[in-house]
């Protein structure tokens, strides 16, 4: 029998002490762990292959933590928890809109960070195959690169309306529950509710469908969730 590989994390923070002491206690709990000290490095380490994880810190010499964290979103849609010194409410909210699926303050308390590593983890039940999903002759979804055409323009999707449509996509033409796109959008929100969906898929509507107002991929389940479906599917 085939032992499954162990989930693959790159490690990156200019503290030379952070990273022994960290990578270690991820390895302990069965991670393959890389580490990288400054942007270039990590930039270096993912030419040789593409981790399923990042933990990046934000403020490092020659390529800071938030360039390399849009650098490495511009061109796959690759797990970031941002580990940074910085712990203020809006410096949180725009990294987990802009860049990072989540956010842990330093000093960090291990159980709290492996248990977020986790979560994050779990979440790639929902990858849908890297190729582009074509639903309609309108709408191509490219979600590795947090992007959709829609007739013939691309448009970039947030962090969290990427999630959202991983969710959707990995379950095309079924229903996804409103309490799923809850926990997959924004499970460190305690505050999330069913709100929080209804804003996220009416500006996806915005974005990907020709007629926001008459969706044919988006489609409302009344008192149940939404579905994603081609334009060839019955509605």
């Amino acid at each position: 029998m085939i032992e499954p590989r162990a989930q693959r994390i790159l490690l990156v923070d200019d503290d030379p002490h952070l990273l022994v002491v960290l990578s270690e206690q991820l390895r302990d709990d069965g991670y393959d762990v890389a580490t990288a000290r400054d942007g270039q490095e990590a930039l270096r380490r993912l030419e040789a292959g593409w981790p399923d994880l990042i933990l990046l810190d934000l403020m490092m010499p020659r390529v800071d933590g938030l360039a390399l964290a849009r650098q490495i979103k511009a061109e796959a849609d690759l797990p970031i928890i941002v580990l940074s010194a910085i712990d203020t409410a809006d410096s949180k909210a725009r990294l987990l809109d802009e860049v990072a699926e989540d956010y842990i303050a330093k000093p960090y308390h291990y159980p709290e960070l492996r248990a977020r590593v986790q979560r994050v983890l779990r979440r790639l039940g929902d990858r849908i195959p890297r190729q582009s999903l074509v639903l309609g002759p309108d709408l191509t979804l490219d979600l590795h690169r947090r992007a959709a055409t829609v007739r013939g323009r691309e448009v970039r999707l947030t962090p969290t309306e990427s999630r959202l449509m991983h969710a959707l996509a990995a379950n095309l033409g079924e229903v996804v529950s409103t309490e799923t796109l809850i926990a997959r959008g924004w499970a460190e929100t305690e505050e999330a509710d069913a709100s929080y969906v209804w804003v996220s898929m009416r500006r996806l509507r915005q974005k990907v469908e020709a007629d926001p107002d008459r969706p044919v991929h988006l489609l409302t389940v009344r008192s149940i969730g939404y579905r994603l479906v081609s334009s060839h599917d019955e509605a």
